[in-house]
C-alpha cells in the first residue's frame, strides 16, 4: 500500500531530502533510496576569481596544501553558517549531485537539521541557503530530536529519553518525552574543539606546529576520554616553532587525554546542567534507560565510561552514531504525516 507521505508532497517520489548539515560533514538522505551522500563540509575557493574550485572530499584534501590564491574553508562554524554564499554553493552542489542520479533536477522538499540553541537569524540563514540550493519547501528539525529518533529512542512515549549528540562544532544535550524536548543544552564545544586543544597542547609542550588534520588523526588513533587498553603512544610530525624545520616527537595517550580534558569537562558540564533541569518524574526513566551518545564524538574511546563514572547513570553509544542525525531526519521524511509536529516550517522567500 502506498503511504500518504508518498502521495502528498511527493510529486517527487524519492526526490525529497533529509540533510544533516554539519560543521564537519554533510549527509544527504533521499526519500525511498537511503543515504546518498556523506562528504566533508569543505569548499575550496579561488580568491582571484571568487569561484568555487572543489567541494566536499576533494576540497578537504586541499586543506593546508593550497597555493595562496586558493582557500579551503569550512563555511559552517560551531554548527551555524559562517559564510552564507559559500554554504549555499555547497548545498546546491550536494543537492544536485544526489538528484542528478535520478535524471532531471526538480526542486525537492528538504528537512534540514539545526542546533537546538540556534538563533532565529541563524535558522533563517539555514532555510535561505536551502532555498538558494533549489528547494521547493524547507522544514527544520532540532539536531537532538533528529539524533534521538535516529538512535531509536521512543521520543513519542511518556517515558523520558536522553541523548547527547557530539558533532564537529556543537554538542547537543536533550531530554525528550511525548514528542518534545523537555530540557536541553547546546554548547559550541565538540569534536573540532578537541582537535584545537591537541594543536595548542603540542605547540605549548613540544614547540611543534601541527595542523588540525594531524590532530584529528591523533585523536582517532590514540585519544581517549578515560584510561583504556588502546594504543599508548603516537609519533607526531610537524614544524619546529624555533627553526621552522620538520621534526618528529612522540606523545603518550595519557598526555593526549590531558590535553583534551578542558573541552571534555565543558561537554560533561552541559550534560550535568541538563540533568539538573530534568523533572523528577522523568529522572527515574533516565536511570533505567540511560543516556545515548550520538555523533562523531561518541566514538572517542572511553567517553561513555567517563560519563557513566562521573554521572552515575548508564551511558550507551548509538548503533550508528555518525548517521543518527540524518537517519532521524530521514524517518521524518518517510513518515511526515505522523511526525510533522517535530519539524518547523523554514522561512519562505
Amino acid at each position: 500500500m502506498v503511504s500518504r507521505v508518498s502521495q502528498r508532497g511527493g510529486d517527487l517520489l524519492g526526490g525529497d531530502l533529509a540533510i544533516d548539515l554539519g560543521t564537519a560533514n554533510t549527509l544527504v538522505y533521499a526519500r525511498g533510496r537511503g543515504i546518498m551522500l556523506n562528504e566533508p563540509s569543505v569548499v575550496a575557493v579561488d580568491t582571484s576569481t571568487n569561484s568555487v574550485v572543489a567541494v566536499g572530499a576533494d576540497a578537504k584534501r586541499m586543506i593546508g596544501r593550497t597555493p595562496d590564491h586558493i582557500r579551503a574553508v569550512r563555511p559552517l562554524q560551531d554548527g551555524v553558517i559562517a559564510d552564507y554564499d559559500i554554504t549555499s554553493e555547497m548545498l546546491r552542489y550536494f543537492v544536485r549531485k544526489v538528484l542528478r542520479r535520478r535524471g532531471a533536477f526538480t526542486g525537492p522538499r528538504i528537512i534540514i537539521c539545526v542546533p537546538s540553541g540556534i538563533t532565529s537569524v541563524e535558522q533563517r540563514a539555514v532555510s535561505e541557503a536551502a532555498y538558494a540550493a533549489g528547494a521547493r519547501r524547507v522544514h527544520t528539525i532540532s539536531e537532538p530530536m533528529a539524533a534521538a529518533i535516529g538512535a531509536g529512542l521512543p521520543v513519542n512515549q511518556p517515558s523520558g529519553s536522553m541523548v547527547v549528540d557530539i558533532g564537529g562544532g556543537t554538542t547537543e544535550v536533550a531530554i525528550l518525552a511525548l514528542g518534545g524536548i523537555v530540557a536541553s543544552t547546546s554548547v559550541r564545544v565538540a569534536g573540532n574543539s578537541l582537535d584545537t586543544a591537541i594543536v595548542d597542547h603540542v605547540r605549548a609542550e613540544f614547540a611543534l606546529l601541527i595542523g588540525e588534520r594531524t590532530a584529528e588523526e591523533l585523536k582517532i588513533s590514540v585519544g581517549s576520554a578515560f584510561p583504556t587498553s588502546g594504543p599508548k603512544n603516537a609519533e607526531i610530525r610537524g614544524r619546529d616553532v624555533a627553526t621552522g624545520l620538520p621534526r618528529n616527537v612522540t606523545i603518550s595517550g595519557d598526555e593526549l587525554r590531558k590535553s583534551m580534558d578542558p573541552p571534555l569537562a565543558r561537554i560533561i558540564a552541559a550534560v550535568r546542567a541538563t540533568l539538573d533541569r530534568c523533572p523528577p518524574e522523568l529522572s527515574g526513566d533516565l536511570v533505567s534507560h540511560g543516556i545515548v551518545l550520538t555523533g562523531g564524538g561518541a566514538l572517542l574511546r572511553g567517553l561513555d565510561t567517563r560519563l557513566q563514572h562521573e554521572l552515575g547513570i548508564p551511558v550507551l553509544v548509538a548503533e550508528r552514531p555518525l548517521d543518527s542525525v540524518v537517519l532521524g531526519t530521514a524517518t521524518v521524511i518517510e513518515h511526515f504525516e505522523q511526525l510533522q509536529k517535530v519539524v518547523v516550517d523554514g522561512h519562505r522567500r
